[in-house]
């Protein structure tokens, strides 16, 4: 399929999206080499490729929080068709990697540096001999704080990033003062900074009319599906060391932004309720302020998208995609 034709594809794919699943998305499924390495503290992590000896580019992505690579074919379908190699990580403590803690519904990671860790190895074991392909790297959410942390480490492994809603803050049910008063009070006790943050528990399924992430009934529903048919998949809410490890890694990301030398395309959702659009916009300013990034436009805001903006309505979703794939092409 010609890029034109597949870019055109992104405004028509929902009234035949079943069809879209079961037909070409499958048979592109089929073609996957799922992988797995031993990350920190030989906690096994997964990931997925798929490859073309046609291919010159490849892509990384760093999916959200609870997210595995099974809910990204749709995505890196897309991306392949343009002639990227993939590579899709599952974090720790999520998807088809390893959990940490007994209840492998809950949301852990002993350090969020954990997380960048992981994403070194995969990249030292996939990219780096990668002499003659360009590389590119995609974010969501907290995934768009791992890739941030990675980039403020090693600044010539990526012509370019794009970071879709990224995690610099999270959409609190609570002044963060409070926030930061119970995750400290957790702390010192590991049976207690190891439990389910206040508010939250274990998975349960929300009705499409009342769910926050996007507005694309279609897609929605193939998300609760994996869930149906990959019960292992299912992630509760966060751990307060998870809280405690995510909000000082949002704040370091904000201070140090400026720091970041790989261009970067950050895409704002207007009706985002999960992650911050407060911090998103503090990052992007901490990086104007330092003159980092002088050619981007940051943010993009996608007008009407909620939080998963990949996985939005087809015209919200390509709007976002065209963007991200503008700007890989100029870098």
């Amino acid at each position: 399929m010609g890029s034109e034709r597949l870019k055109t594809s992104w405004l028509n794919r929902e009234p035949q999206f079943s069809a879209f699943t079961n037909g070409l998305l499958l048979d592109f499924w089929n073609i996957r080499d799922e992988r797995e390495f031993m990350g920190v503290d030989n906690i096994p992590i997964r990931y997925v490729s798929f490859s073309s000896p046609h291919h010159d580019k490849t892509l990384v992505i760093s999916p959200g929080r609870s997210e595995s690579y099974v809910k990204y074919p749709e995505v890196a379908y897309d991306f392949y068709h343009l002639g990227y190699n993939i590579l899709i990580i599952d974090h720790r403590g999520q998807g088809r990697s390893g959990r940490m803690l007994t209840d492998p519904q809950k949301g852990h990671v002993e350090s969020f540096d954990h997380y960048v860790d992981d994403l070194a190895k995969l990249i030292e074991l996939e990219i780096s001999s990668l002499k003659s392909h360009r590389c590119y790297a995609l974010a969501h959410s907290m995934g768009g704080a791992i890739l941030s942390s990675f980039l403020l480490r090693h600044e010539s492994v990526f012509r370019a990033a794009a970071l879709c809603a990224p995690m610099f803050g999270i959409n609190l049910p609570m002044p963060r003062w409070m926030a930061n008063f119970l995750v400290n009070q957790a702390e010192p006790y590991p049976g207690r900074r190891n439990r389910y943050a206040v508010l939250t528990g274990q998975w349960r399924p929300l009705p499409y009319f009342i769910n926050l992430l996007t507005h694309s009934y279609a897609r929605y529903q193939r998300y609760l599906r994996y869930y149906v048919d990959y019960p292992e998949l299912r992630l509760g809410g966060p751990t307060y060391r998870w809280m405690r490890e995510s909000m000082r890694a949002g704040d370091n990301l904000i201070e140090k932004a400026g720091e970041i030398q790989t261009p970067l395309i950050v895409l704002k959702a207007s009706e985002d309720k999960v992650v911050s659009n407060r911090e998103l916009l503090a990052f992007c300013a901490s990086r104007q302020k330092a003159g980092a990034g002088k050619e981007e436009y940051n943010p993009l805001v996608i007008q009407g998208a909620r939080h998963e903006i990949l996985f939005e309505k087809d015209a919200l979703r390509a709007q976002a995609l065209n963007a991200i794939c503008d700007f890989f092409d100029q870098n």
